[in-house]
């Protein structure tokens, strides 16, 4: 039986010294016919395991439905990894931040009346103690010690940031132990002295996140940890984005420096991210620290392995550094070869919002969370008042996020909570129309779980608007029902591909909205900077004629879908 156990200074595979040298890949950020790539471009960089976040509101969007198929196949990615040679760390949370919509808790879980938030409240421990055993029941078999590659757990995620609920901890701890895992139990906090208590228990071994200053923040961890290997089990060798931006990236050298820092000091590793993924579909979270910024579709995160899984610069420094440590296997990948260039002319289909449905008004606009719909946007109407005058000042407690708004039928405005935008001076008219987007769940800190639409009273010249009907529009099954081109409409187009190929659709000539490949939801764009491309996979591909439909929000300048060589991310960080 192999084993994997914690010694007084190393990691101990088999009872010998061993340096756990990983990267993140997030299953869910992947398409599932490209996890073996990654897996295996990953190893030739010189790793020997994989480490994955698992997204509990992918699994379990609707209370009570769990699935664990196709993009949800952990146990799958698991066999993947080890069928490459390659161990792997599980990190199942139940948050886990990621830059992932709501930090991967579900919207029904943190809309709980009454619930506690990541602590030990009867509800929420009632809700994690189920999700985590069905992760474990995938997990469970495939420790090492049973035949399998997990060679460790981790106990939440970054805790100390948040809380220090010690009876919390111990719980999840139990719930884990009794489900059968046997590998060693970690947890991960920023090395800062409060962080690192009051994240963690005395019998879980801790780990640090950071990205640079190597040297000074392990001689923080030991100080907290003074036995055991240090590991930085986030070493940042990048960032994300947010729309408004720019793109971010590390030096390659730089970063491969303090990689070359913590490996000669002995640490093991876990490179956060080897390959970011992206965003697809409306996946992505938001932060919000006195300003509310939504994380972009793509989470390149400047990692050695791009986006659409070729090697970087990066990637190849990072493999020079790990060979003076471990043995590097495996033959590099090429640099990623252009993409095919082309155009397919976009036929306008005309308004694709669903009209007001006939259904019992309120008193005031309900919430995302309140009609139980998990989708991007909703559709608020109600009456307006006559009014002194020709224009009345429009309020709104506060937009959770972005709203577009409409009297009889013509758009006068735009409302963004990035920008704090509250009222708006609106004509006189018959009729109101907001349409809300969501975009992005905050996923980190106290706005975790925070209702999405419109906010508290909507008043016109002070006075409280009362009898909305709110109306939830399925982005994934929107058609057009004009033929009007100009502004919010639907555009159809097809292509043809002598194979299946990775794509890049440059979004460059359109507002806002999202888009389609055969009916692939490729996720968010945006006229708002800084990415201008968006990522199509080529599972999603194929050989012959192929479907493209834009979804529009605003206006499109130019009716034509381009195909262009490579990604634009945007401008580089100086």
């Amino acid at each position: 039986m192999t084993t994997f156990t914690i010694g007084e200074t190393d990691f101990l595979l088999d009872g010998r010294p061993h340096q756990v040298i990983s990267g993140t890949l997030h299953y869910f950020r992947i398409h599932p016919e490209h996890w073996a790539d990654r897996i295996r471009t990953a190893k030739a960089m010189g790793l020997n395991t994989i480490e994955t976040y698992v997204a509990w509101n992918a699994h379990e969007p609707v209370k009570g439905e769990w699935d664990a198929t196709g993009w949800n196949d952990l146990g799958r990615f698991l066999d993947l990894i080890a069928a490459e040679g390659l161990h792997a760390i599980v990190r199942p949370g139940p948050y886990i931040c990621a830059e992932w919509h709501n930090g991967g808790l579900p919207v029904w879980l943190t809309s709980t009346p009454g619930i506690g938030i990541r602590r030990s409240e009867p509800q929420f421990v009632e809700a994690v103690s189920e999700y985590l055993r069905r992760v474990y029941e995938i997990v469970a078999p495939r420790q090492i010690d049973r035949g399998g590659n997990v060679v460790l757990v981790q106990i939440e995620n970054e805790y100390g940031a948040y809380g220090s609920d010690k009876e919390y901890l111990r719980e999840l701890v139990r719930v884990t132990k009794d489900a059968g895992i046997t590998v060693p139990l970690t947890t991960v906090d920023q090395p800062m002295p409060w962080m690192l208590e009051a994240g963690s228990l005395p019998e879980l071994h801790l780990t640090g996140s950071f990205g640079s200053r190597s040297e000074e923040r392990l001689a923080t961890l030991r100080e907290h940890q003074p036995t055991g290997p240090l590991m930085c089990s986030e070493f940042w060798d990048g960032w994300f984005d947010w729309w408004g931006s720019i793109h971010h990236t590390t030096d390659p050298a730089a970063s491969a420096h303090d990689l070359d820092v913590l490996l000669a000091a002995g640490a093991s590793v876990n490179i956060y991210m080897v390959h970011g993924g992206t965003n697809f579909g409306t996946t992505n979270g938001a932060n919000d620290k006195g300003r509310y910024d939504p994380i972009v579709t793509s989470y390149d995160y400047d990692a050695p392995i791009d986006e659409s899984g070729h090697p970087t610069a990066k990637f190849h420094a990072f493999r020079e550094v790990i060979a003076k440590y471990a043995p590097v296997a495996g033959d590099v990948p090429a640099a990623r070869p252009a993409a095919p260039v082309l155009e397919a002319a976009l036929t306008a289909e005309g308004e694709w919002m669903p009209p007001a449905q006939d259904a019992e008004s309120t008193d005031g606009p309900r919430t995302f969370e309140q009609l139980g719909h998990l989708g991007a946007l909703v559709r608020y109407d109600v009456a307006l008042p006559a009014v002194h005058g020709d224009r009345a000042v429009l309020a709104v407690e506060e937009v959770r996020d972005l709203a577009w708004i409409e009297v009889d039928g013509v758009p006068v405005g735009r409302l963004s909570r990035t920008l704090n935008e509250r009222t708006l001076a609106i004509p006189a008219g018959a009729r109101l129309t907001v349409l809300v987007e969501d975009q992005g769940r905050v996923n980190y800190a106290d706005r975790l779980g925070e209702a999405k639409g419109l906010i508290g009273p909507v008043t016109l010249d002070g006075a409280p608007l009362t009898g909305w009907t709110s109306t939830p529009v399925e982005v994934t099954t929107a058609a057009g029902t004009g033929s009007s081109g100009i502004g919010r409409a639907a555009f159809r187009g097809t292509f043809e591909l002598d194979t299946p190929t990775d794509l890049f659709l440059d979004t460059s000539a359109w507002g806002k909205g999202y888009a389609f490949v055969n009916g692939f939801f490729l996720g968010r764009y945006w006229r708002n900077t800084p990415q201008t491309t968006l990522y199509v996979p080529s599972p999603t591909t194929r050989a012959g004629e192929n479907e493209i439909v834009v979804l529009e929000l605003e206006q499109v300048s130019a009716p034509v879908a381009r195909f262009v060589a490579e990604p634009s991310l945007g401008q580089l960080e100086e």
